[in-house]
């Protein structure tokens, strides 16, 4: 299995919700969507992945996702510039598949 730890950005970069996930092309779609009205990214309009790496071991992506989470915004900001300095949506040309 093929996992995900994730990082969602409104358009201004002001918001970032760092996630985990088994089905990356899935929970993208879902925060996009904003099928949970209540979600914190589509509340904030947190609708652009902005960075992601995978692993296939889920304890290890979960591990992961609390280090980012733990991290200061300017540690976040860093590692995402690291592979995406233009912070382009990721998972614009995506049609509903990705090859990870």
């Amino acid at each position: 299995m093929t996992c995900a730890v994730y990082i969602m950005a409104n358009t201004n970069r002001t918001v970032l919700y760092t996630g985990v996930t088994s089905e990356l092309a899935n929970r993208v779609a879902q925060h996009k969507s904003g099928v949970d009205r209540s979600s914190f990214t589509s509340r904030y309009n947190a609708h652009s992945l902005v960075y992601y790496e995978l692993t296939n071991d889920i304890t290890t992506a979960i591990r992961r996702e609390k280090q980012i989470k733990g991290w200061t915004r300017k540690k976040k900001i860093g590692l995402i510039e690291t592979l995406n300095p233009d912070w382009r949506d990721l998972a614009e040309d995506w049609d509903g598949s990705v090859s990870l």
